[in-house]
């Protein structure tokens, strides 16, 4: 990343958690979460925007998967 993420040791408990969670699912936070942690209130839209699509029911897990991973590729992210 071309800007430092945070340190997930010093962040609020709530964003810890999911810092937490993720490390626990992939190995390690996610990049792109450890960036968005700089600003809890965008770090919040962002999983806010997630869980909505997660809740909706309109996207198909599988489908939103592949899509996480073409963006990532696209992105040159290791996914």
């Amino acid at each position: 990343m071309r800007i430092d993420g945070v340190d997930p040791e010093r962040v609020e408990a709530p964003i810890a958690a999911v810092l937490r969670a993720q490390a626990r699912r992939w190995g390690a936070p996610l990049l792109n979460h450890l960036l968005y942690a700089r600003r809890p209130t965008i770090f919040r839209g962002v999983r806010g925007m997630w869980g909505g699509l997660d809740a909706s029911g309109l996207l198909d897990p599988k489908l939103v998967a592949l899509v996480n991973r073409r963006v990532a590729s696209l992105n040159g992210c290791l996914f």
